[in-house]
């Protein structure tokens, strides 16, 4: 893992805990054939490395559904 992707992701979505899984489904993603929104450097960039420099470049977000998660908590 690269860590100022890394670094250029957590700048992006600060929330720690929100940052990891969210590249860890987008990692998963990846892994089952699902295209990257960018162009890898090469064949043999990680997976991980691939999901943080979309995240550093904007081309994925995440979003918190509030409601839905306090409804799930009733």
């Amino acid at each position: 893992m690269n860590v100022e992707l890394l670094n250029a992701a957590r700048h992006r979505l600060p929330n720690e805990p929100l940052l990891i899984n969210v590249v860890a489904k987008r990692v998963r993603q990846l892994i089952d054939g699902m295209p990257p929104y960018i162009r890898p450097k090469g064949p043999n960039e990680e997976k991980v490395d691939i999901a943080l420099r979309e995240i550093a470049e904007g081309k994925l977000t995440a979003e918190i559904d509030y409601a839905a998660a306090l409804d799930q908590a009733s």
